[in-house]
């Protein structure tokens, strides 16, 4: 007979924090967003984003802890959901109507994620395009990979492949020759882009996604002027072999069973 475990979303929350072995931000975003601590955890589903497609495919699942990276409610700091829970916004009263029907934890890991080194989101999406991460720039939280010789246009196609995109753009002449790319995954904003974008030292910068008018905008000038390539995949194609690399991560953790639950591209291209 199977042991029955007694582990609540608490513990689990505290032995996985202990184990990322990292700092906590003086201010942080990671921790339970939605749920009693208190809850007995009878699985476990890691994702990108839980959106209401993803709550139901992990009680469908029998997880009732939902480990999400990015926020349920819409908001990345949170301070708006009391303002949504106060006009009684019909959005979020349904989401969170379903997670106390069936009785879900959701448990925000962002920033403890991000702040390992590598970084897990670094890691993972490098990892599952084929490439490495250069350690030295790893080291300081700067994500950049020696790739195989190819082309700005061929890359932005291997990558909407291999990351699952629908959606990718690029800028750039297609024929550009690429050997080394710099990941700036999820949103990280146009400081950070621009910075990678006029490194001499990189053909490609690949991000998630981007203000139109800043960082779209400076990479197509960029691409004539210093022969930077930019392709934008999309954020959730962005993070998520990451968030994939954290469930397996996670199951050598906690004695519980853990899935890992994809998060389609939100929005559908023509």
């Amino acid at each position: 007979m199977d042991a029955v475990t007694t582990t609540t979303a608490g513990d689990l929350v505290a032995r996985a924090t202990a184990a990322l072995g990292v700092d906590a931000r003086p201010t942080t975003v990671d921790g339970i967003d939605a749920g009693d601590p208190a809850t007995v955890v009878t699985g476990v589903a890691v994702t990108t984003l839980a959106t209401l497609d993803v709550l139901e495919r992990a009680v469908a699942a029998g997880a009732n802890v939902v480990v999400t990276h990015e926020p349920p409610y819409f908001d990345h700091q949170g301070d708006q959901v009391p303002v949504l829970v106060a006009e009684g916004d019909p959005v979020q009263a349904a989401k969170a109507a379903y997670v106390a029907e069936h009785g879900l934890v959701v448990w925000r890991v962002h920033d403890a994620w991000h702040d390992r080194r590598p970084d897990g989101v670094d890691a993972g999406t490098a990892d599952a395009l084929g490439w490495t991460l250069d350690p030295a720039e790893a080291a300081h939280g700067t994500a950049v990979c020696d790739v195989p010789a190819t082309t700005l246009g061929a890359l932005a196609r291997h990558v909407a492949d291999v990351l699952g995109s629908t959606q990718l753009r690029f800028a750039g002449d297609p024929d550009t020759p690429v050997r080394r790319v710099a990941l700036d995954l999820g949103f990280r904003g146009f400081a950070r882009n621009r910075a990678l974008l006029r490194r001499d030292d990189v053909d490609v910068v690949l991000v998630g996604e981007a203000h139109e008018w800043e960082t779209a905008s400076y990479a197509t000038d960029a691409a004539r002027i210093l022969g930077t390539g930019l392709v934008v995949v999309g954020h959730l194609p962005s993070e998520q072999a990451g968030m994939s690399g954290f469930a397996a991560w996670l199951r050598d953790v906690v004695d519980v069973p853990v899935t890992f639950l994809p998060t389609p591209d939100l929005l559908r291209a023509v």
